[in-house]
């Protein structure tokens, strides 16, 4: 019994295990492994107050963004996604730092990081922080963790026609700036009419859109704290309070989400 729980002791304490990064630009992808990035020179020990994930301020070996971006113009788009199937979408305006937030890749070390909580993996093996996210409203699903790959893609307007407003809708119509925080905040856990790259969470569309079945108080409910709705430990949907999604963004939302549930398409096989 001794022997067993010494050898699950060291397992528990086992460092991280060397990964691979793949990053496409569109030239091809390019494969980083932890070693290669921790020995850039341009990676240096940064300190985030107010970690999104760790919620304190943490500290990193971390290599900003754009060095590894070589040649990305600010109008692209990238996604990162996760071992788990999380694909957090970041325009490059705001990842390259054109609006006053600083994106760093944090490289998770041989020790490793903590984990995340009770049963949960750390952050690692890559991890997207921010310096100053207040300068450029940067949410909580922007800060994606366990990163595996970054791809430059075409935006999510281009690349899921089934999301997009009704081209009749005027430009400063509600339900077209509720498109925009559905990219911001939704995209990276949700489909809409089938269409994402999302495997987190359910469509917001099909069957039914959620402002279908809940009251509009029950839904701005379940976007502030999900848990006051409806409660389970294995619940993975963040809050997202006032600082990250104002009132005048969610009444944009719930406008976008009534327009599309009058718009169901299923998406193309």
């Amino acid at each position: 019994m001794r022997t067993f729980l010494a050898c699950l002791l060291l397992l528990c304490a086992a460092p991280a295990m060397a990964a691979n990064l793949v990053v496409d630009t569109g030239a091809g992808p390019r494969t980083f492994t932890t070693e290669q990035l921790l020995a850039r020179p341009d990676t240096r020990d940064i300190e985030v107050p107010g970690d999104v994930s760790y919620h304190r301020t943490a500290r990193y070996r971390a290599i900003p963004l754009r060095a590894l971006l070589p040649g990305v113009p600010a109008d692209a788009h990238l996604q990162f996604v996760a071992l788990d199937g999380f694909a957090a979408e970041v325009p490059a305006s705001l990842a390259l730092g054109g609006r006053g937030a600083e994106a760093w890749l944090a490289i998770e070390p041989a020790a490793g990081w903590p984990p995340l909580g009770e049963g949960k993996p750390s952050a690692g093996p890559f991890y997207l922080v921010w310096l100053h996210p207040e300068a450029a409203h940067v949410g909580p699903e922007q800060w994606p963790y366990q990163v595996a790959s970054i791809r430059v893609l075409a935006p999510p307007a281009a690349r899921f026609p089934a999301m997009q407003p009704a081209a009749s809708l005027p430009p400063d119509a509600p339900a077209r700036r509720g498109f925009a925080v559905f990219q911001r905040n939704c995209l990276s856990c949700h489909t809409l009419n089938g269409q994402g790259d999302a495997k987190l969470g359910p469509d917001l569309n099909l069957p039914h859109s959620p402002t279908e079945y809940l009251r509009d108080d029950m839904f701005r409910t379940l976007v502030r704290n999900p848990q006051d709705l409806r409660h389970w430990p294995q619940a993975k949907m963040p809050g997202f309070d006032r600082k990250v999604l104002s009132d005048a963004d969610l009444d944009d939302l719930v406008a976008y989400l009534k327009h599309m549930a009058t718009r169901k398409r299923k998406a193309s096989p």
